[in-house]
């Protein structure tokens, strides 16, 4: 009860900087400008406020019961405990973990028995075979059509299926959808769509040879970089059909030819968007739960409880890393700030191009190694010595960042989802129906001054997650409170500043690029 009201006091707090804003320009809605009555340095004092308040309440408040809270010691378990975390994609043929990793249906995170929350509506096996069949159809018959109209049809972005499709429906769209009900992946990937008829035609699982254990969730992390990091953020491929249809359907061989040689494990290790949407979908708030005969049942549940159980390896820390920094960047790529830094290096590079991927990659670098260095300064104050050292409280508080990351997604993203989706329903109607239709004005409402402010509430509730999250970590590696405390301090002086430089870059000027 005391861990509940102090959470209540924390998230009505977190409303108080959003009254309390300042003048800015608001992303993506419109280009008015947007004035607040007072000066910005209150509302990233009121932010980082908040966020302290809630650790420092947290920690006073607790104890490290661990059978309470249902955490098992995420730094003290053992090897094989650790490499089993996760909640599994729901809609899988069979249970996956969020970073990838097969795992029986019981084990433990997230839609178990303990932690699937409170029921509020099931779906026969009936009714969620239907769905699963009709939206693996759906979502390969967009991807077939969206790459054909976009190598043979009308190259004008605003008019392709291409572009309306991929970027906003599809890689931020299922991203969203993933933040509120859990990753859908393992049921809408045309690719598993693709190799479960190969399998199906064979007759047994396809694969020439074993996936090869280094290789981890490497690969993801390289296509999560290249397709999310550098051609969304920083080239023109989004803008062009032709493009757009290429790299989809060349990613989409690749995953597809590495199924061939490496079977189901490829399309769990290697794929970008399976990786991704599964770490995203750990802040879920409602859970379809799978049940025995086929059916599922849909739990609330509070949205950290998903983000207290370790990631399996180094590579997805990465991956959860880059997904903070890089929604972070697109925004700060909209800055004044962005386009100075841009044009020394350009000064100094002699290139555009190489120039926007450097500052993205060295941006990415900082905030690897600003994560590493908390580590070890979490690994120096814990009160006991932590097998495996830095790497291991790495594993186990990555997955506690998740809110900020799925937070700041939904606030920068929201907008672009919503007004495309009105768009790519209006081309699929009207090439359906052979008959002109317009596209549906989703954000008529939307004002900028609104935009502005639900992007300071969902970013300030998304550190005030994670430090509930990672406040629950600690109290469950710890002996004593104050030894929580003590571990838990290093990580929360990093998101008191990462919620600053998220607040300051909402707040920028938004400019052209």
């Amino acid at each position: 009860m005391r861990r509940r009201t102090v959470l209540v006091a924390s998230l009505t707090t977190s409303f108080l900087p959003a009254v309390l804003s300042a003048t800015a320009r608001a992303h993506g809605v419109g280009g008015s400008r947007f004035d607040a009555p007072v000066p910005l340095s209150f509302l990233f004092a009121g932010a980082a406020a908040t966020v302290a308040l809630t650790a420092l309440l947290l920690g006073l408040t607790s104890d490290p019961v661990r059978h309470e809270r249902g955490v098992s010691n995420p730094i003290g378990a053992s090897a094989s405990e650790t490499n089993t975390p996760g909640t599994s994609t729901s809609g899988a043929n069979a249970p996956t973990a969020t970073d990838g990793r097969a795992r029986p249906a019981t084990a433990g995170t997230g839609i178990g028995p303990r932690n699937a929350g409170r029921v509020v509506a099931t779906l026969s096996p009936a009714m969620a075979r239907g769905v699963r069949f009709g939206a693996r159809l759906a979502f390969l018959v967009c991807f077939v059509a969206a790459v054909g109209a976009g190598l043979f049809g009308t190259q004008a972005d605003a008019e392709s299926l291409a572009t309306a499709f991929v970027w906003p429906v599809w890689i931020k769209g299922v991203g969203l959808y993933a933040i509120a009900f859990g990753s859908p992946w393992a049921v809408l990937a045309p690719w598993r769509t693709l190799y479960d008829a190969l399998r199906q035609l064979e007759g047994a699982e396809v694969a020439l040879f074993e996936y090869p254990e280094r290789l981890g969730r490497w690969p993801a992390l390289a296509g999560f970089v290249v397709l999310v990091g550098v051609l969304e953020n920083l080239t023109i491929v989004p803008r062009s059909p032709r493009m757009t249809a290429a790299v989809v359907a060349g990613y989409g061989a690749l995953m597809l030819g590495g199924s061939v040689l490496f079977g189901r494990a490829w399309l769990r290790e290697a794929d970008a968007f399976a990786v991704l949407y599964g770490l995203l979908g750990r802040v879920a708030p409602i859970r379809p739960v799978r049940t025995d005969p086929g059916g599922y049942r849909l739990a609330l549940r509070a949205p950290w409880r998903g983000c207290t159980r370790p990631v399996a390896d180094v590579a997805v820390v990465a991956v959860t890393v880059a997904a903070v920094y890089t929604v972070s960047f697109d925004g700060f790529t909209s800055t004044i700030e962005f386009q100075r830094l841009l044009s020394g290096a350009r000064n100094a590079l002699g290139a555009g191009g190489v120039a926007s991927v450097s500052l993205y990659f060295a941006g990415l670098l900082g905030f690897v190694c600003a994560f590493v260095v908390v580590a070890r300064a979490m690994e120096s104050v814990a009160s006991t010595q932590v097998p495996g050292g830095w790497r291991t409280i790495a594993l186990a508080f990555a997955p506690t960042v998740l809110p900020i990351a799925a937070a700041y997604e939904l606030a920068h993203n929201y907008p672009f989802v919503l007004s495309n989706l009105g768009l790519f329903v209006a081309q699929v109607g009207t090439a359906i129906t052979r008959t002109a239709i317009d596209p549906i004005a989703q954000l008529e409402w939307l004002s900028v001054g609104a935009f502005w402010y639900s992007q300071v509430l969902l970013i300030v509730c998304g550190h005030v997650i994670a430090v509930v999250a990672a406040h629950r970590v600690a109290l469950a590696a710890g002996e004593t409170a104050r030894d929580a405390r003590r571990l838990h301090a290093p990580l929360v002086a990093l998101m008191i500043g990462y919620t600053v430089l998220s607040l300051w870059i909402v707040s920028r000027p938004v400019v052209a690029g």
